[in-house]
């Protein structure tokens, strides 16, 4: 997922609106309502000029009497009046209408670009940061709902109005329309400019507006890390440097607009002093009357006003049009890993795995793993040791598909595991990685993760299982307690203990442990790998760990190097090979006090 270059051109701008306009198809029936009303407040506004130009001319007649006069003027104000209502009465129900189209659209894409984002694989999502992605599916659109409800209708009345407007000043005097008209090729022109140049702006302005709100996302999370390490100013300074250019972006969008309106407006009043020049010689001639040239003077104003106003729905569509770029650059963004159309249901895991002649690679050329074969049996517990960067915790992502290989083929129960829905094989997988992730909630919800078909009878029985019972008994609301952003109002060992409650209550058939236990007290360990010796009997297990007092009572410990495996066996038979383990163990036993390191 990239950022956009400045490479669209008006035929891309179609097929954005054209792609945009699906979006409203559900909405068909409301939308046509809508434009039926602008046409009546476009009638309304246009028929007054025409109206006062008459009601003059008629005031102005020397053979009509004084009564007659006031009486037509009172009916002309109660008409008027009414004209009023109606376009202020229409008016509001076109607005209600197209706001609740817009907010049903905002609502379809952003549901669309969450469903998009989060069937993206881990690599996918990894390429940018939290904050574009929030963008992506909370400002953006936004901006486009805006130009659906204000920007686009607008535009049309507008044109319309222009249309019309044009037509009466021809029918009215053909001659003064011609001078008024000659303007137009100015105003072509400087639109043309401005369009060009408003749209590079509004697409910079898009642009640091995702690059602060990333910067934002990740330093707001790692702030803890900031502040360890003195860097506040360093990163005080990043972001002045994001700020001041997103100012710098600003700036420019603000003087493109302020340099094309004035000239808008010196163009229409080039037109209007045009139109009262030879509008008063046409007076005096006797060519036109002075009802006429006061409706022609407000209808040459009207013109020009809706003119200005497109400036303004041009920044304002071209703001949209940026947005859009981005939302569809995330929607066009296919997941690498996606189910194949004849993908099975998996009925039950009965937990064989068997990885052959496995190669893969995050990036070109760097192969993490190179022909990595193994078999892991039904309720066999399998650790996987090595130095970091060795491919444990790749063999872990790849078992639940985070990621696919590039060569070789893996078996889950004797299937190829393309052949398997994603949904269908991790429904049965359960997972404590070392980076416990709590969301913001209660305890039952980070449990249960929203499924109602959880209950608590079943929360129970796994955190009593998994001795989380031992926290919950200390809390007063027990499973009802809050937990903050991230779970920060817990320590690691309750963090991990959450986690580990969480997966069991699913009762999985292959239970994966990356490093689960590296991060908490001696106490929580304790009661983890209780809980992880009961659960030896009833499911497989896949364990990563540096700790090798953790992994040895395995049923078979594989030994990682460069990708390769190099030893496999259990743990005593690997002391005996003198190799890999046996230094790996030497560097953790001390041997004076014959127990683990830390």
């Amino acid at each position: 997922m990239r950022d956009f270059q400045d490479h669209h051109t008006a035929s891309a701008d179609k097929d954005l609106l054209k792609r945009l306009l699906q979006y409203l198809k559900p909405h068909k029936l409301k939308f046509i309502m809508a434009f039926l009303m602008m046409f009546v407040t476009t009638f309304t506004n246009v028929i007054l000029p025409l109206a006062t130009g008459f009601s003059i001319d008629f005031m102005t007649k020397e053979d009509v009497t004084f009564d007659d006069k006031i009486k037509v003027l009172i009916f002309a104000a109660i008409i008027g009046l009414i004209i009023v209502l109606i376009s202020v009465v229409v008016g509001f129900f076109q607005q209600v209408i197209l706001q609740e189209i817009g907010q049903n659209v905002t609502h379809t894409m952003r549901k669309q670009v969450f469903e998009h984002i989060e069937n993206l694989s881990i690599g996918q999502i990894n390429l940018l940061p939290v904050g574009k992605l929030v963008t992506r599916a909370t400002n953006d659109p936004a901006n486009i709902s805006d130009m659906f409800t204000n920007t686009i209708v607008n535009l049309i009345r507008n044109f319309l109005m222009m249309i019309i407007i044009a037509v009466i000043l021809i029918v009215i005097n053909w001659k003064m329309a011609l001078f008024a008209f000659l303007t137009i090729p100015l105003i072509l022109i400087s639109s043309t400019i401005f369009r060009k140049f408003s749209r590079t702006a509004y697409r910079e302005v898009r642009s640091n507006v995702s690059e602060i709100n990333g910067f934002l996302s990740e330093n707001l999370s790692g702030m803890k890390i900031t502040q360890i390490f003195n860097q506040e100013n360093k990163k005080i300074d990043n972001f002045k440097k994001l700020n001041n250019q997103l100012k710098k972006s600003y700036f420019t969008e603000i003087n493109t607009f302020g340099i094309y309106r004035p000239i808008i407006w010196l163009i229409s009043m080039i037109a209007t002093i045009l139109t009262v020049y030879f509008g008063v010689i046409s007076v005096v001639d006797g060519a036109l009357s002075v009802g006429l040239f006061v409706s022609f003077y407000i209808y040459v104003g009207q013109f020009f006003e809706p003119i200005q106003q497109i400036s303004e729905q041009f920044n304002a569509l071209q703001n949209g049009f940026s947005s859009a770029e981005k939302i569809f650059d995330v929607l066009d963004t296919k997941p690498d890993i996606t189910d194949s159309e004849d993908a099975i249901e998996l009925s039950e895991f009965k937990g064989e795995i068997e990885f052959i002649d496995v190669w893969f690679k995050y990036i070109e050329d760097e192969w993490i793993l190179k022909g990595v074969s193994f078999k892991v049996n039904p309720n066999e517990t399998v650790a996987f040791v090595g130095a970091t960067g060795s491919g444990k915790t790749t063999i872990l992502q790849l078992i639940v598909r985070n990621y696919d290989i590039q060569k070789g083929q893996i078996l889950i129960d004797g299937k190829d595991i393309r052949t398997i829905k994603r949904s269908s094989l991790r429904k049965f997988i359960g997972q404590m990685l070392q980076d416990v992730f709590l969301f913001s909630g209660t305890i039952r919800d980070n449990i249960t993760l929203g499924d109602p078909n959880i209950t608590d009878c079943d929360i129970k029985k796994a955190s009593d299982y998994v001795g989380l019972d031992y926290v919950l008994n200390k809390l007063p609301e027990g499973l009802d307690h809050v937990v903050k952003e991230r779970g920060n109002n817990f320590s690691s060992g309750e963090r991990q203990l959450i986690s580990f409650a969480r997966a069991v209550v699913y009762n999985p058939s292959l239970m994966i442990l990356d490093e689960a236990t590296a991060n908490i007290d001696s106490e929580t360990e304790v009661i983890i790998q209780e809980s992880l010796s009961k659960m030896m009997n009833i499911s497989t297990m896949l364990i990563v760990a540096h700790r090798l007092s953790t992994i040895q009572h395995s049923d078979r410990i594989i030994v990682m190097s460069k990708g390769e495996i190099k030893e496999s066996g259990t743990h005593q038979q690997l002391l005996k090979q003198n190799g890999l383990y046996y230094n790996l163990y030497q560097l953790q036993y001390d041997k004076k006090e014959g127990d683990f390191n830390a």
